[in-house]
This record gives C-alpha cells, sequence and structure tokens, in this order.
C-alpha cells in the first residue's frame, strides 16, 4: 500500500484493519500497480494495460458532511478501473489514450459530461497531471466529478521498484504508471436518473444499455 500512495494522503479515506497491516481498498489500482513490485518487465512488451473491477471501500471522513443523502457518496461501491505500464516516452501518450476512452464511454452513455484538467493544487500528490469528467446533475445544477485519470511518471514505479528492459544486456529503467476510472457505478447511476428521469417520475434507459434491460423505460 505504502509504494502505491502517500499514506497521509489516504488516512480519511481508507479503512485500516485495527493492529495488522492489511486495508480495505479504496480502488483497484492499488492492486494492479502492485503486481509487478520488484520485477523486471520485458520493455518489449509495454505498454501494458489492464482493467479490474472490484469493490471499493471508503470512509469518506474527510468530506464533512457532503452528500450524505442519496448513492453519489458511499462507503462501499463498485468501480471499474484502467491501469497501464508504459516506457516513460510514450506515457503522456497512454494519458491521452485512457481519458479517451473514458469519455466515449460516457458520450454512449449519452450522459451530458465534461473534462477539466485538473491545477496542481487539486491534484494527488503522486500525480503529474489528472483529468477529471465530470457530469452533469440536473437536480443539483452543477457538474459534479465522476472519474479522474491520472498520470503518476515514475513515482509508484520508484518506490514498488518496477523496472523494464528492451534487451538482456541494457540497463533497467523505471516504467511509468498511469490510472483512470473507466466508471464507478452507484455515481453513474444518480447520472443516468437525473438525466433521463421524464416528469411522471419514470427513467428513460440510455439506448446503449437498452438491449441488457430489455426493455426502454423503467
Amino acid at each position: 500500500m505504502e509504494g502505491a500512495v502517500i499514506l497521509d494522503d489516504f488516512e480519511d479515506v481508507i479503512y485500516k484493519i485495527e493492529d495488522q497491516d492489511l486495508y480495505l481498498i479504496g480502488t483497484s489500482e492499488h492492486a494492479m500497480v502492485s503486481m509487478y513490485s520488484g520485477e523486471i518487465l520485458d520493455g518489449n512488451s509495454l505498454p501494458s494495460r489492464y482493467a479490474a473491477i472490484s469493490p471499493c471501500f471508503r470512509k469518506e471522513a474527510g468530506a464533512h458532511g457532503k452528500d450524505q443523502k442519496g448513492i453519489f457518496r458511499v462507503h462501499q461501491f463498485e468501480k471499474i478501473e484502467q491501469f497501464v505500464f508504459s516506457k516513460p516516452e510514450d506515457s503522456w501518450k497512454e494519458h491521452e489514450k485512457m481519458i479517451g476512452i473514458t469519455e466515449e464511454f460516457f458520450q454512449k452513455l449519452e450522459i451530458p459530461h465534461r473534462v477539466v484538467l485538473l491545477s496542481s493544487g487539486d491534484m494527488g500528490k503522486i500525480s503529474a497531471k489528472t483529468y477529471d469528467l465530470e457530469v452533469w446533475m440536473a437536480g443539483q445544477n452543477a457538474y459534479r466529478e465522476v472519474v479522474s485519470c491520472s498520470n503518476c511518471l515514475d513515482y509508484q514505479s520508484r518506490r514498488l521498484k518496477i523496472r523494464f528492459r528492451d534487451k538482456t544486456n541494457e540497463e533497467t529503467q523505471y516504467a511509468h504508471t498511469l490510472n483512470s476510472t473507466l466508471v464507478a457505478t452507484e455515481r453513474t447511476m444518480v447520472a443516468i436518473i437525473e438525466n433521463f428521469q421524464t416528469k411522471d417520475g419514470h427513467v428513460n434507459i440510455p439506448n446503449v444499455l437498452q438491449k441488457y434491460m430489455g426493455k426502454k423505460i423503467i
């Protein structure tokens, strides 16, 4: 865990098992980046792109009473996370690719959204550049963040000793790591309800989901 994050930054967020060095993950990013801890990767296999779905657990103690009603901010939720190990020269291109994949997902859901480039003061300390994707919440008359997409450069790989080489006689280099939410189910469900609800209280199902739901309206 300490290799993936700065624990002080997550003190108000993650659950720790008392008297044990065990935590409930706040995101599957932490599990994915740790897969190759202490390993030397084949540079010819990079970039390596992964996705994981997992339950996520967050205390949300730092929220100070925000969003207490409803399911926008909860202590346990499901999330699909994207993760990439890349060569240093490719990481900025991979970052744009990740946010592009995520935006395409929300475009297919037909949810009004925008992509925001965060200032350094709003980013996590381990990130070199972060995009947020925000969706329109009609009931709040505001855009709210549902996705965070970050390039961490070699911060995590140095702490976890994740390196690569292209040839066996070449010196190793530290890989770059990138992460991005694809979708957190509860927040996206809220966005669908708020943007597709009809005057009589029904909810139109986005076109792309109708074949899975077997209906057009609920």
